[in-house]
């Protein structure tokens, strides 16, 4: 059977270990920035169109589980084993705030509006802590049934999103009474859950079929049976009209979000794929692997004047972030572990 031509993606190394998280900015006037969550400790912030690498944040003592940056792509913050969640400086590199737990870190957001950071892990606890008063003590609100997973916020901040890693389903917080409003169902555990750019929709994988939910009036929208055990997937922002998932046959699958029938699948990963997560503009998406690469790929499979279009692109891409590079804490060759 004659196939396509092979997508080539960008391949971007640096962590040393298997990388567990992906996060992209919005678009800001610096252009959008991926960051990277490893068990290697160090995340890693990169140019989101040229995946090129920005700087490493140097500070945890055990694997990194999430990674996100806020709004404006200022800060960014990582959850932890090392029992810690921690605010960075996303222009320099610098630590500004750790916050202790008293058990792994498996999740961290940002709100909305940046003021915020949600945690949550082993403890069953979900813990807000307001960045205008870092050296408060932390709202925290009634107990997860189960070991905390994921994290977002949805709502215009209004409500938290949390799975469990020992049970199935999906919980809804209403943020202001600190209680579970809401339960999506699902059979297995939620390892990936998303909040579409425009509000509308919660993608979930969990394990053996990708799910999208209304995320205003909580209904199953749509659920497909993946072609094998899925980890992580997430919904085209700009048209909705695909999908990318990864999981535990190291490929990336593109899907018809209407049909669910599989369009593209993307080879090249030699481990177990982690976390799949599309650019802000939907035009590319990336994943993280246990081989410890992270892939950017193309959405379409671009002819000869795409192709060109788009390295032309992803050239004027560098220079957006050079703003970023200034003062950023470089390690010197060799002083990272292998």
């Amino acid at each position: 059977m004659e196939k396509k031509k092979v997508a080539i993606p960008l391949v971007c190394h640096g962590h040393s270990r298997p990388v567990v998280d992906l996060f992209y900015s919005p678009v800001t006037p610096d252009g959008y920035f991926l960051i990277s969550a490893s068990k290697d400790t160090n995340p890693m912030l990169r140019n989101g169109e040229t995946g090129d690498w920005i700087g490493t944040f140097q500070g945890h003592k055990g694997a990194v589980w999430s990674c996100c940056l806020d709004r404006n792509a200022l800060r960014a913050a990582s959850a932890s084993a090392d029992f810690s969640a921690k605010v960075w400086d996303a222009l320099t590199g610098d630590e500004l705030h750790s916050f202790e737990h008293k058990h792994i870190v498996r999740a961290c957001a940002f709100s909305e509006d940046t003021h915020l950071l949600l945690t949550g892990g082993m403890e069953k606890t979900l813990r807000v802590y307001d960045m205008n008063r870092p050296d408060a003590a932390p709202r925290e609100l009634d107990k997860s049934p189960g070991s905390v997973r994921t994290v977002a916020w949805l709502h215009s901040d209004q409500t938290i999103l949390s799975s469990c890693t020992d049970m199935g389903g999906v919980r809804l917080w209403d943020v202001r009474t600190g209680k579970i409003v809401q339960t999506l169902e699902t059979k297995a555990s939620v390892t990936s859950a998303e909040v579409s750019q425009d509000g509308r929709f919660i993608t979930t994988a969990d394990g053996s079929s990708v799910k999208f939910w209304d995320a205003n009036h909580f209904g199953l929208v749509k659920s497909y049976d993946m072609p094998c055990n899925v980890e992580s997937a997430s919904l085209e922002p700009k048209s909705g009209s695909k999908f990318v998932a990864g999981g535990e046959d190291l490929w990336v699958h593109v899907f018809d979000f209407f049909t669910g029938e599989e369009i593209t699948c993307n080879k090249g990963h030699h481990g177990p794929v982690h976390c799949v997560r599309f650019a802000p503009g939907g035009e590319s998406y990336a994943s993280g692997s246990e081989d410890g690469t992270i892939r950017i790929w193309q959405l379409s499979s671009p002819n000869a004047d795409d192709s060109e279009a788009a390295n032309g692109k992803a050239t004027a891409g560098v220079n957006e972030v050079t703003t970023k590079i200034e003062g950023f804490h470089i390690p010197k060759e060799g002083q990272t572990e292998g």
